[in-house]
């Protein structure tokens, strides 16, 4: 791990140091879950340090991942710099920068001992989840408990922002549900002080976190802050592509675009509209999908990863 020492003001006789790490937010999708990539037992998402032998960070952070999961890492691009001060959560020994990248790969069975395991995303963020519907934990926890943080404000106007803020953020109040705002909704409940991350250290008695299964330090802002990214990415680049086996049918490559915006999509139009885009070719073979006649087998066109650089490509996420 790289550390250098931090320059201190006259007269400061304490030493203080600055830590940077990588960390990865691994995703993969299977029988139509989102999975993401943790380690050890305390809700840890991959991290370690970047190495003077790597090339770059990307390569650095491939290396290690792929030692940790003996898969190779598809898709992977940089996410966001983390240095705030009371990010560790308690008081810090010392300061932390960590370099966060998303990566995508298909989840592979574990062979031996392993200290990695793949987790639903869902069970960090209940609240995500809108396939089925509303989720329960949105109108039966949630929104009791932002209202009441809201009316807890000294002044009218604070209030109103704070009701309003969330409203928009959880589709309150006859607004639509915006699946990109992952990290603002996290970040509202941290605010609120309703989520696990927020009272460590707190006294005793405080209000239960609503559910949702907490990680160490910053981490599920980390991989808020993923989801987030890949579910505005996935309507304009073909990375689902990379989450899919070689061959497919269009049922599955449906399901895991539902899996990843955490909403339905409409069937007609979904195909539809990866047919007028070119995004597949058929393999020749078919596959029994749930029952019915044989569902044809596709697979990604390799040259729209060229032709889509510039232009794009763009997934369908509404309703069905």
């Amino acid at each position: 791990m790289t550390r250098q020492a931090a320059k201190q003001p006259a007269g400061d006789n304490r030493s203080q140091t600055v830590s940077a790490d990588l960390i990865a937010v691994v995703i993969a999708v299977t029988d139509g879950k989102p999975r993401v990539l943790t380690v050890g037992h305390e809700g840890a998402l991959p991290s370690g340090p970047f190495e003077l032998g790597h090339r770059s960070l990307q390569s650095g952070l491939r290396a290690w991942v792929e030692r940790l999961t003996h898969h190779p890492l598809g898709y992977i691009e940089q996410l966001y710099t983390f240095a705030d001060r009371d990010r560790a959560g308690d008081e810090p020994v010392q300061r932390v920068i960590s370099i966060s990248y998303l990566g995508l790969t298909r989840e592979e069975p574990a062979v031996g001992p392993t200290t990695h395991s793949w987790r639903n995303w869902y069970d960090y963020f209940p609240w995500e989840d809108h396939r089925a519907g509303v989720p329960a934990v949105l109108p039966a926890i949630l929104m009791p408990r932002l209202q009441a943080w809201a009316d807890d404000a000294e002044h009218p106007d604070m209030r109103h922002d704070r009701w309003q803020r969330a409203a928009i953020a959880f589709g309150l109040d006859g607004r639509a549900w915006n699946e990109e705002l992952v990290l603002q909704r996290y970040e509202l409940l941290y605010e609120a002080a309703l989520v696990a991350e927020a009272l460590r250290g707190s006294a005793a008695g405080s209000t239960p976190a609503v559910p949702g299964q907490p990680m160490i330090a910053d981490h599920r802002r980390i991989l808020a802050t993923g989801i987030a990214r890949l579910r505005t990415k996935i309507k304009y680049r073909p990375v689902v592509f990379e989450l899919m086996p070689p061959a497919f049918t269009l049922l599955q490559l449906q399901r895991t675009v539902e899996a990843l915006s955490g909403g339905l999509v409409h069937k007609q139009n979904f195909r539809r509209l990866i047919e007028q885009q070119d995004l597949v070719e058929e393999t020749g073979e078919t596959m029994s999908d749930t029952g019915g006649r044989p569902a044809k087998r596709f697979r990604f066109r390799q040259t729209v990863l060229a032709e889509r650089a510039v232009a794009g490509t763009k997934l369908p996420l509404s309703r069905a």
